[in-house]
């Protein structure tokens, strides 16, 4: 391969991947659900009697715990989720004390907030995870392939990993009980078991409202915001409190979605380092072509150096 030709070949090659981001990136192409379902806790309703976690033990056919629903010990220490338990309860003491001076505690359920714009399905390279329209994050393991990238991209840090499990391990988390709620007059199972109705389940836009409702009818109750109305561009779980929410583990997060970030930054690498990338990709080849042909030659010449 002459010069002329070499150069050729390598404007080719990089005009044609310069080109390449507009239609391999066509950018946010998820549709945010216009009116998905949702749940309301509210967090002063709570009494951390943890038939939540029970119901969602049940729902989902998960093993049973190591430590029984009913042993209040485990409010001792702070708990995730994991792939046994998609949903768990953690107790709170900020200071607040009865009439009697004893000290009130806060009871916080914690599960995949189900975000209206996930970045766990922006980040799915295989499209295993998607945000359906009644509002549920949901699941594929047939398509899975174990890269982990939703547990990094979640603000949240809930999707969990089967790590003790060396044959098919899944990516685990909530699953806002897909099956039921996708049925008419369908209900997750920690909504229907709670005994103090500290959650309620309906369409999101009239939960909002509901909470908006219950702040402004009792402005000594409630702290007023609504956590999950806007961060990280809105969430279908959505908590009221009377506690700040930072003082109950909840993280302060930006309102913009994040995927609205990453994959700005993501598309713009890749429009930006495609040609360059391919261009390495073409010297290669012809190094690796061009020392093959030079190793060959040399061959050659030797063979016929050794003959009669």
């Amino acid at each position: 391969m002459n010069r002329r030709t070499f150069l050729t070949w390598a404007a080719t090659g990089v005009a044609s991947a310069a080109v390449a981001p507009s239609s391999a990136w066509p950018g946010v192409s998820r549709r945010v659900p216009d009116d998905p379902y949702g749940c309301l806790v509210d967090l002063t309703r709570c009494v951390g009697c943890r038939k939540c976690e029970q119901a969602c033990n049940t729902v989902n056919n998960l093993p049973a715990p190591s430590v029984p629903f009913d042993d209040m010990l485990v409010f001792d220490s702070q708990r995730r989720p994991t792939p046994q338990s998609f949903t768990v309860v953690n107790r709170y003491h900020t200071g607040k004390v009865d009439d009697r001076n004893r000290l009130v505690p806060t009871y916080v359920k914690v599960q995949c907030m189900h975000c209206q714009d996930p970045a766990c399905v922006s980040a799915c390279i295989v499209g295993a995870l998607t945000k359906r329209d009644n509002g549920a994050v949901h699941y594929d393991e047939s398509k899975c392939i174990g890269c982990r990238y939703c547990m990094i991209a979640c603000p949240f840090q809930i999707p969990q990993y089967e790590y003790n499990d060396p044959i098919t391990p899944r990516v685990r988390k909530c699953t806002f009980c897909f099956e039921r709620i996708s049925q008419p007059g369908g209900v997750p199972g920690c909504a229907a078991i709670c005994p103090v109705e500290a959650i309620t389940f309906g369409k999101r836009n009239v939960l909002l409202a509901l909470a908006a409702q219950r702040i402004e009818a009792e402005p000594a109750r409630y702290i007023p915001h609504i956590y999950g109305a806007s961060e990280v561009g809105g969430t279908s779980w959505l908590y009221i409190s009377g506690e700040p929410f930072e003082k109950l583990g909840f993280l302060t997060l930006p309102h913009r979605p994040i995927p609205q970030t990453t994959e700005s930054i993501q598309h713009g690498i890749f429009a930006y380092f495609w040609a360059p990338l391919t261009l390495y990709g073409l010297l290669g080849a012809i190094m690796y072509g061009t020392h093959r042909r030079q190793k060959q030659e040399q061959q050659t010449s030797e063979d016929k150096g050794d003959g009669p």
